[in-house]
């Protein structure tokens, strides 16, 4: 693979290191340029590190950038990457003439690169903004800067994500404290606390918020010292900060450091407090040498860090809790250790230099796949009632594109959904397009191998016509456009209608080429309309695939509600439904599973808001423990949580499906006939209508489900073995 990377040249700390690192790599798989459009230390460092380095400088950029052009014509590189914005605007004229595949690396907020001068802000941050868009792939350093992206409009389908990494099989000598500090002006004490932050003295860098938590937390810690590295516009009014403040000999501004792991090994506590990052080198510099870190909340630091267990994050600005965990690492010698071995513990697996290079190689060949595909029909475009705030629907989402992963890793998807930003910032590499936008869904029908018409009962009547004619409308011009269409994991009915049934039978019996169904009930359902010609399998709800969130991650929930993460409890998962409003049975029901059992109530919304009224109404004159977990729309955080239950007491479908696939007992209580074909599917026969639902009934199906917990296990291993067909059949289609 012929690679060339292009940088400004002018690069310095953790994009600097970045490039460097990742470059040192790469050029022992591939056949590297690295591209540097100034001189100095930039290319100077990357030669000596044996990187084949070319520079394009003359002082007259435009006749750079012909240069850089025609020596890109001469190599004809498979991938041009590019890192900054100089580097960016580079590589969008290559691109045009050339038609080289052109990636960049977003290393930070483009908008607030330029904050210290207008001039720049309004030519190359302008020109920058604008090249960006023109580009083929992006690799963002954290999930933030990808967040960030998608929410600027940036296709999904063209990120992907790779952290920063290190070479941690190395640390610097231990120094001389004492002699360290004295070069930086300082006078040390046995005894005193060093923090250290290398950065640039510019207004995202916030030096500010560092200097007044400092000022704060030598109040109650006379004995700290703080150590800032870097150069920069703002250096003068640092300083000027630092007297206002009473801090002299006790801050030293050293100027720009050349050599990072001694500073750190000379520092007790590493600290950060931008106001943007990417993914910060000098925590991962700082982790290396074994510091304790304190940041503000950027970038993917909440994906190192977990605050109070392994450091702290606090959010930019906030200097006072900032001086509280100074306090508090300061005052504590084995938190700081315990802190800092968690988190090398941690970086040096997860954000080697090793993972680093491998990661982007694999990036550089999924490119090349990617672009190999372009000219055919290609991906999956995914149909059904998502963004609504349904848990169960989400969940079909979830468990539909991580099948699609299983099939093809590089498979594009596209989703109908009525929150499309929302549905892109939850999912990875999914592009998403409003339910009710035809021109948007058409395009997409268009480039598209097959469409999927996704789970839930959506071939239904029941709620309303207006939902029934557009499933169905989608399903026939999906089938028009020229996709092959899969009905996945469907519950079909009711259709009660003549009409309805004539219309479903005419498109259902004509247009799908395979149909698989959830319960016997929709099988049942089909064959009285008449349905037949279509490939029809019985499978399972496709939730019963979804891996849940781990255990800790329930516990933290538990704790951040006032539970015990090791109490035991029974969970009702309740909705409205017309003509019933005696939500009284499961408060005798839940006061019954307190004072019989010992279990504490918990009440599930599955549909947010909608079913925090029932939940209420249960919850009027309970005077037994009980709570609402309100809020909580992580799905397999929701299917952990439903694991650690005694029981599951539930009106709503997938709290029944989310129990099952978990193993644990599901009592139903059917207000439609597709609970009750669940219910029988799965050989429960703890369902009763709701309609019918007495105390009585309520006890014996608690008894039984707190006394017979193993009769409910094999269930879930039948159910899971059968919903894999599932993805046998979207396998054969594509």
């Amino acid at each position: 693979m012929k690679l060339m990377h292009i940088a400004g040249g002018g690069d310095k700390g953790g994009a600097k290191t970045h490039i460097l690192a990742l470059c040192s790599r790469l050029k022992e798989t591939s056949d590297l340029t690295l591209v540097s459009l100034r001189d100095g230390d930039f290319p100077e460092d990357a030669a000596a590190m044996g990187i084949h380095t070319e520079t394009f400088y003359t002082g007259n950029v435009p006749m750079d950038y012909v240069r850089l052009i025609q020596y890109a014509r001469r190599e004809k590189p498979d991938i041009v990457h590019c890192h900054g914005a100089k580097a960016n605007i580079a590589g969008v004229l290559v691109k045009m003439f050339t038609g080289a595949t052109i990636v960049t690396t977003v290393h930070s907020d483009y908008k607030l690169d330029y904050m210290h001068s207008a001039f720049k802000r309004n030519t190359f941050g302008r020109l920058n903004s604008a090249a960006l868009r023109f580009f083929d792939y992006y690799t963002t350093v954290s999930d933030n800067f990808r967040r960030m992206l998608l929410q600027r409009g940036f296709d999904p389908l063209k990120m992907m994500t790779i952290y920063n990494g290190l070479d941690f099989s190395t640390q610097a000598p231990k120094v001389d404290r004492r002699e360290y500090l004295a070069q930086a002006g300082l006078e040390y004490h046995e005894g005193d606390i060093v923090l250290g932050i290398p950065a640039r003295l510019n207004p995202v860098k916030d030096i500010a918020t560092l200097l007044r938590a400092f000022a704060l937390a030598k109040q109650t810690v006379p004995n700290l010292k703080l150590l800032i590295g870097g150069d920069g516009e703002d250096m003068d009014k640092l300083i000027a900060l630092s007297k206002e403040l009473g801090l002299e000999g006790s801050v030293s501004f050293m100027g720009w450091l050349k050599d990072i792991p001694t500073f750190f090994s000379a520092c007790d506590i590493d600290v950060l407090c931008s106001i943007s990052e990417s993914f910060p080198y000098s925590i991962l510099e700082g982790i290396r040498e074994g510091c304790a870190v304190i940041t503000s909340d950027v970038g993917g630091m909440r994906d190192l860090i977990e605050s109070g267990e392994s450091g702290y994050i606090f959010n930019p600005g906030d200097y006072e809790t900032f001086a509280s965990y100074i306090v508090d690492l300061a005052q504590d010698p084995d938190k700081r250790k315990r802190f800092a071995d968690k988190l090398y513990a941690v970086a040096s697996k997860r954000y080697s230099l090793e993972s680093m290079a491998a990661t982007q190689q694999k990036i550089y060949d999924d490119i090349l796949t990617l672009e190999s595909r372009k000219k055919n029909r290609d991906g999956v475009l995914i149909c059904g009632a998502y963004g609504r705030g349904n848990a169960g629907d989400e969940a079909i989402l979830q468990a539909i594109l991580g099948t699609m992963r299983e099939i093809d890793p590089l498979l594009p998807l596209t989703v109908m959904t009525r929150k499309p930003k929302e549905t892109e910032l939850l999912h990875k590499r999914v592009r998403a397009v409003h339910t009710f936008n035809p021109l948007a869904f058409i395009r997409e029908m268009r480039k598209r191998r097959l469409f999927i018409s996704g789970g839930g009962s959506l071939i239904q009547d029941v709620t309303s016509n207006r939902s029934l004619y557009f499933y169905l409308g989608t399903i026939w011009l999906a089938r028009k456009l020229g996709c092959k269409v899969l009905m996945y994991g469907c519950g079909i009915g009711h259709v009660a209608k003549p009409f309805n049934k004539k219309l479903a039978r005419a498109i259902l019996d004509k247009e799908p080429d395979i149909i698989t169904l959830r319960d016997p009930g929709s099988l049942r359902e089909l064959k009285d309309m008449g349905i037949s010609k279509p490939d029809i399998r019985m499978t399972a709800d496709p939730t019963l695939c979804l891996t849940p969130a781990s255990d800790e991650a329930v516990a933290d929930l538990l704790r951040s509600r006032g539970l015990d993460p090791n109490g035991k409890y029974i969970c009702f998962a309740l909705r409205a439904w017309k003509g019933f409003s005696d939500y009284s049975v499961f408060t005798r029901a839940a006061r019954y599973a307190y004072e019989k059992h010992g279990l504490t109530a918990l009440f599930l919304p599955f549909e947010q808001p909608t079913d925090l009224k029932p939940s209420r109404m249960a919850c009027e004159g309970l005077e037994t423990p009980h709570a609402i977990l309100d809020g909580i729309r992580d799905v397999d955080l929701t299917l952990a949580l439903l694991r650690r239950m005694s029981a599951v007491c539930a009106i709503r479908l997938h709290a029944l499906v989310f129990a099952a696939a978990a193993g644990v007992p599901f009592i139903g209580v059917s207000y439609d006939v597709k609970v009750q074909g669940f219910m029988e599917y799965a050989g429960n026969p703890c369902c009763r209508d709701l309609r019918e639902i007495d105390d009585a009934w309520m006890q014996a199906q608690i008894d039984r489900a707190v006394q017979e917990p193993d009769f409910f296990k094999d269930m879930a291993a039948k159910l899971r073995d059968i919903e894999r067909l599932n993805k046998k059949a979207a396998e054969e289609l594509l």
